[in-house]
């Protein structure tokens, strides 16, 4: 009997995490893998270690010896917590350094980025021209170095160049859709996205659509589903020929199907806010920079949302991943995000 394979992963109880942590519980090979999450609640730990067989570390993301060791024991490491801590990249990438150097093993990093890294100040005013290919590599290297987790990205590709780990990283664009998968039934890992969801409890607060600007800006978009299809597609391509996947400059892998206008889904939620008697008008009109701050916490993260991210994930189909939800899918999800938030609130 051949050794299990060692894989550690970050952000088990979010929504990205508990999708990809779902798919290897459930993967032909599950029983060849030997799982370890770190996470701070010891009763979904309990949870995940009675009902799941994973493994599971009570900590946080800045205890750093303990990430270290955990890395350090680790062949592949599944980064998908946070995509802008530096202190933590810089423990997990000591841990694997250190793995390698013991057993000249060459540990796999597949980190989470984002097509926030593409973001410009469009401010909701225009449509870019320009669209970044995950193939395009020289077009991949201008990013620049103080744009959206970028600073994180830098230091993984850096660390594969040189050589002591094989980097791969996901750039998943805008996630939408409720996850349903086991871990979000047994109230692991959290079913809902992030960022159109804070856009409909903006709109749900001021009781009318809202927009940055005129909401001309593109973003691309991407399913839970088919996001957590894109890790296990590179998981199970680098398992079967490592040299055959393109890591570290290589290693860049956008998730999108499609792409919207900010307008579109300010609409879609604002015909939705009708249909349920909280707004009059479906139209959405422009946040105030007061409203920015209310709702998103400063003007600054609110323009987020007035932001250019124009992607194609060729390299990502390249290795064989088909996303199967459109934009239409995207857009037809909305109303029952905005209804499931309105009950929340």
């Amino acid at each position: 009997m051949s050794a299990k394979t060692p894989i550690l992963l970050t952000g088990a109880t979010g929504y990205i995490g508990g999708a990809v942590l779902a798919r290897l519980l459930e993967h032909p090979s599950a029983d060849t893998f030997d799982i370890t999450v770190l996470l701070r609640s010891e009763s979904k730990a309990k949870i995940l270690q009675s009902q799941f067989g994973v493994k599971a570390v009570i900590g946080t993301h800045q205890d750093y010896d303990t990430i270290e060791t955990l890395v350090e024991n680790a062949h592949i490491v599944f980064h998908l917590a946070d995509s802008d801590d530096v202190p933590l990249i810089t423990a997990i990438l000591s841990g694997m350094r250190k793995r390698h150097a013991k057993l000249g093993d060459l540990p796999m990093l597949i980190q989470t980025s984002g097509t926030g890294t593409l973001t410009d100040d469009a401010r909701g005013i225009y449509a870019t021209e320009t669209v970044y290919d995950d193939l395009n590599v020289e077009q991949i290297k201008s990013i620049p170095p103080e744009a959206p987790h970028r600073s994180v990205d830098l230091l993984i590709v850096e660390a594969d160049t040189q050589g002591y780990i094989r980097a791969y990283i996901v750039l998943p664009s805008t996630i939408y859709g409720l996850a349903t998968h086991s871990l979000v039934r047994a109230g692991v890992s959290n079913g809902i996205s992030i960022q159109i969801p804070f856009v409909i409890r903006a709109c749900i607060a001021r009781k009318q659509a809202g927009m940055v600007g005129e909401g001309k800006a593109l973003w691309p978009d991407v399913h839970i589903d088919d996001t957590a299809d894109l890790y296990i597609t590179l998981f199970d391509a680098i398992v079967r020929d490592p040299s055959g996947v393109g890591h570290g400059w290589n290693g860049f892998y956008f998730g999108e199907n499609g792409e919207h206008s900010w307008y579109q889904i300010s609409k879609a939620i604002g015909e939705t806010l009708v249909r349920l008697g909280i707004s009059t008008d479906p139209e959405p009109t422009p946040f105030t920079s007061e409203e920015l701050v209310k709702y998103f916490g400063s003007e600054q993260s609110g323009l987020g949302w007035g932001t250019n991210s124009r992607a194609r994930g060729n390299r990502a189909r390249s290795i064989g991943w088909t996303p199967k939800h459109t934009v239409e899918d995207m857009l037809t999800s909305i109303p029952q995000e905005v209804e499931t938030l309105v009950k929340q609130k």
